[in-house]
Formats: C-alpha cells, sequence, structure tokens
C-alpha cells in the first residue's frame, strides 16, 4: 500500500477563547502520491481552515496533521524547515501571497530557489509562466500590472516552481475566467500525475472537480459527511447534503441531473445523516 503524503487524523480547529467557534471538527484526511482529494462545501464550512491547519497556518485544537509521517510544526515568521518547501499552497486570493514591489520573474524564482534548497532542478520563470498560459514577457512585470486572473496564474507558476510533493490549493481557480478555468485546473492535474505530486483541490464548482478529481470529501458545518471516489460519490451519493450539492450543478455541463433531496430535508436536518457516509470505498 502506498505510503500517504498526508495524513490528517480528527483535526480541530477553533477560533476564539471562552464559546469559541468550531470551524473544523474532527476532520480525517489522507493522500497518496499522484491523487487529486476534492474538499468540497458551501462557504463558511470550513474548508480553508482545514488548509491552513494543513500547512501549518492555523494551530489545531486538537487532532493531528503528518507529512510524510511527521507532524507539521506551525508555521515560523522567518524559517521553514527546507523540507516543507515541498508542500506548497496556492490561496484563493492571489493579492495576499504576491508581493507588489517584486516584479514577477523573481517571485517565481524564489519558488524554483527552494527546490533547488531541496536538491531538485526546477525550470526558468519563463517556462513556469508558458506552463500556466501566460507569455513569458510577463516575467518582466508587476503584479499591479496582471488581471486579477494573471495573478493567480503567476501564484500557482510559483507553487509550481517549487517542485512541490503536496499542493493545497484553496479555491486556486476562483479568480479565472471561466474559459480557462477548465484549463487551468487540467493543467495542476496533469502536473501531479506527471510528478507523482499529491494535491488538496478546494472548490465550490463541483463540474471542474468531477473532471480532475480522484476522490471527493463532502464538508458541511466543519465535519466530513461523505467521501469516497469521485464516480461512486456522483453516480451514487448517500448524504441528503451532498445530493443537494450535485442537484444545484448547472445543466449545460450534463452533470447537474440528480434528484434534490427530498422536501423533508431540511439544512437543521442534514446533520443528523453525518454518520451515514463516511469513508466509502469502490
Amino acid at each position: 500500500m502506498t505510503a500517504p503524503i498526508l495524513e490528517v487524523d480528527d483535526l480541530v480547529v477553533e477560533y476564539g477563547g471562552r464559546g469559541a467557534l468550531r470551524a473544523v471538527d474532527g476532520v480525517s484526511l489522507r493522500i497518496v502520491p499522484g491523487e487529486v482529494l476534492a474538499l468540497v462545501g458551501e462557504s463558511g464550512c470550513g474548508k480553508s481552515s482545514t488548509a491552513r491547519a494543513v500547512v501549518g497556518m492555523e494551530r489545531p485544537h486538537s487532532g493531528a496533521v503528518s507529512y510524510h509521517g511527521a507532524a507539521v510544526p506551525p508555521l515560523g515568521l522567518r524559517t521553514r524547515p527546507a523540507a516543507l518547501t515541498a508542500m506548497q499552497m496556492v490561496f484563493q486570493d492571489p493579492n495576499s501571497s504576491l508581493n507588489p514591489r517584486v516584479r514577477v520573474a523573481q517571485q517565481i524564482a524564489d519558488g524554483a530557489r527552494a527546490a533547488r534548497g531541496r536538491g531538485v532542478v526546477s525550470a526558468r520563470p519563463e517556462e513556469w509562466l508558458e506552463a500556466v498560459g501566460l507569455a513569458a514577457s510577463f516575467a518582466r512585470r508587476y503584479p499591479h500590472q496582471l488581471s486579477g486572473g494573471q495573478r493567480q496564474r503567476v501564484a500557482i507558476a510559483r507553487a509550481l516552481a517549487a517542485r512541490p510533493d503536496l499542493i493545497v490549493a484553496d479555491e486556486p481557480i476562483s479568480a479565472l475566467d471561466a474559459s480557462a478555468q477548465a484549463s487551468v485546473a487540467g493543467m495542476m492535474r496533469t502536473l501531479c500525475l506527471e510528478s507523482g505530486a499529491g494535491m488538496l483541490f478546494i472548490s465550490h464548482d463541483l463540474s471542474v472537480v468531477r473532471l480532475m478529481a480522484d476522490r471527493v470529501a463532502v464538508m458541511y458545518r466543519g465535519r466530513i459527511v461523505e467521501s469516497g471516489p469521485t464516480p461512486l460519490v456522483w453516480a451514487d451519493p448517500v448524504h441528503p447534503y451532498t445530493r443537494d450539492l450535485l442537484a444545484a450543478i448547472p445543466h449545460p455541463d450534463g452533470t447537474g441531473t440528480l434528484p434534490a433531496a427530498p422536501a423533508a430535508e431540511s439544512p437543521a436536518e442534514w446533520a443528523e445523516h453525518i454518520p451515514v457516509a463516511l469513508d466509502r470505498a469502490v
């Protein structure tokens, strides 16, 4: 059995002191090399908090996050162990991760420098720009000279330049035009397959998730309510919340054909079904 890159065991993330908000409530995940696991659910369900805890940006209240069998330490303000640079995160908002005063080429070169620090060869910034669908001439620009979608492509290129074996992608294509979303998502999946990297792919776009994810985990109110191979979850969803999500996919893409959850079900009642559909297998 392939050893996992990432293991998340009973993760709990809380915000605030007394009477804290529990954003993530007992989440467990596992990603092996070359696998794309999609984490889906409505806004505010805890997806981003899970991602931030995975990379060490949030300190778990309890539970464990292991990367290649070792605990992931809290992210330091100045230093990061060289081995952990093989774990890269792509944020939903590229403005929060790109330095506005540094040219694109230098920012992508920072990613390549992290790869070289682990003894891994990386391509030139211009080649990574072309890999995400931008012209090599963009290397000379500053982030403010790019559109939102172009900045997001640069952020993806910088993460890929580090030659990661795990990518944590938090809504990485939401800033892209609809015509570009599928192509960039496909490119990220192809690079995972070619390099053997795993990916935690967070998205609300289920039509893209269906095309690129090997497995999907459905999150509701901080908990995983259903998980399994993507074709199985799509063909035979067990949890009513999963059925409701799939029924909401627009029909033109050919996937939003499942009936909605029965009228008797309501969001307040969905929580009663939480245990029924965990860890489904083919």
